[in-house]
């Protein structure tokens, strides 16, 4: 039964299906590794046992009767604690949210309930989302995988060190500048961010809602693809017989590919290597509407959050990390008109973008240009703690603010990730392209 828990969520799926894997034992063997693990208070903020095994057992008399929902009916997940989840404290990473207990589940989990997956429990995170780091002394900060005194990365922290650290078989998180791929990076995951809109945010703690997106944390591409099924209640994507022969991508040279430290810049040269290799055509370019995008973030991401949160904020603002208080109040000085101009600006940079763009199948980045930063130094230095936080979103922002649709990648090098992004609402190519790309990286 052991096993079980390093085996990705399709595999599992299959296992229930072909009676070979019983969804209660599979339950109770992730539960069992959960309560067992040393550091299983830095990951779960609310184990949900009581709910994982009753939705197990009608999962097994639904697999028992030939009745199965979904290939995921059965398989146990772990959810971001800003999914609302009825009964069960919803807190997003904050003391502002203590005691904050939703009555109904946030609609992705009732879709994912009603694919039969099962709810393990809520996962911790960066304060109220707004960190790329995963550091929250207001509750816990969750291990890396690859490195015990550094932190795994953010916002969705919990969500990756629950798959990483074998005590879920996959996790969903949210993405507003980077939260779902930093962490699957530096986790050695697959994380998928999907496009804005595609997955409702009814029932999920907000930070930005322009930029605000859903996807999974998993161990495979093909388990992302099943997971953005389940989510929207929908039908997975086809990966059979994908291929990188002939596609053509594009490596983004300017911002992605500046001040890469050694082992990022090393690992996402030995990737485009095997692309190559398998047949990929690859070719570097710029864009200069990505820099312009760029300029642009602090007032769009900042001044939303704000003007979501002021009020809460400043009715107890000592209940917050300061870090995370003093990044939420730079949105206090941009004003409407400059809110609006910026919003404008951004949707041409897009749209030039899209053209610049146009003749290639994905365009290719590391996913972050950084390794997971010490925890230590996080705390002690301020000035190390802004830099590192702004570096490790960077790439991923880029995503973020042109509304593409991304996936990371693991490379052979731990905490490094290689990135495709598509287009928007191009997931089902997006996931062809990652499952080929996923075959030759190996």
């Amino acid at each position: 039964m052991q096993d079980w828990l390093t085996m990705t969520a399709a595999d599992l799926g299959r296992g229930i299906g072909a009676g070979e894997i019983d969804p209660v034992a599979l339950t109770q063997t992730y539960l069992d590794a959960i309560d067992a693990h040393p550091l299983r208070d830095r990951i779960y903020a609310r184990v949900t046992a009581e709910r994982a095994l009753a939705e197990a057992t009608a999962a097994a008399n639904r697999a028992a009767s030939g009745n199965r929902l979904s290939p995921l009916d059965g398989v146990p997940i772990s959810w971001k604690d800003l999914f609302d989840t009825a009964g069960t404290g919803t807190e997003a990473g904050s003391k502002l949210l203590e005691g904050r207990v939703p009555d109904r589940d946030a609609v992705v989990l009732a879709n994912a309930t009603a694919a039969g997956l099962v709810c393990l429990g809520k996962t911790h995170m960066s304060e109220l989302a707004f960190s790329g780091l995963g550091h929250n002394p207001s509750t816990a900060t969750p291990p890396c995988v690859n490195d015990a005194d550094a932190v795994s990365g953010g916002s969705s922290s919990g969500a990756a060190a629950s798959v990483a650290f074998n005590l879920a078989a996959a996790a969903i998180g949210s993405d507003t500048g980077g939260s779902v791929r930093i962490p699957a990076a530096w986790n050695d995951l697959v994380g998928l961010k999907t496009t804005s809109g595609r997955l409702t945010l009814e029932g999920v703690v907000p930070l930005a809602m322009k930029f605000d997106t859903i996807g999974p944390l998993c161990r495979s591409v093909e388990d992302a693809g099943l997971l953005l099924a389940a989510l929207e209640g929908g039908a997975a994507p086809d990966l059979r017989q994908a291929g990188l022969e002939g596609r053509r991508f594009a490596i983004l040279n300017n911002v992605a590919m500046e001040d890469l430290r050694d082992a990022p810049r090393a690992a996402f040269e030995t990737a485009i290597g095997k692309l190559r290799e398998a047949g990929a055509i690859i070719e570097e370019i710029e864009v200069p509407e990505v820099g312009e995008a760029m300029d642009l973030a602090g007032c769009l991401f900042t001044t939303e959050a704000y003007g979501l949160w002021r009020e809460v904020i400043e009715a107890n603002p000592d209940a917050m990390y300061h870090e995370i208080l003093a990044r939420f109040r730079l949105g206090m000085g941009h004003s409407g008109a400059d809110y609006v101009a910026a919003c404008a600006k951004l949707d041409a940079l897009r749209a030039g973008y899209d053209a610049a763009v146009a003749g290639y199948d994905a365009v290719l980045m590391p996913t972050a240009p950084i390794l997971p930063p010490n925890l230590t130094r996080l705390e002690e230095d301020h000035a190390y703690y802004l830099a590192e936080n702004l570096l490790a979103l960077r790439n991923t922002r880029i995503g973020n603010l042109l509304g593409l649709s991304a996936l990371t990648l693991p490379t052979d090098t731990p905490s490094c990730g290689l990135m495709l992004c598509c287009p928007p609402d191009m997931e089902e190519l997006l996931l062809r392209l990652g499952a080929a790309a996923e075959e030759a990286l190996r």
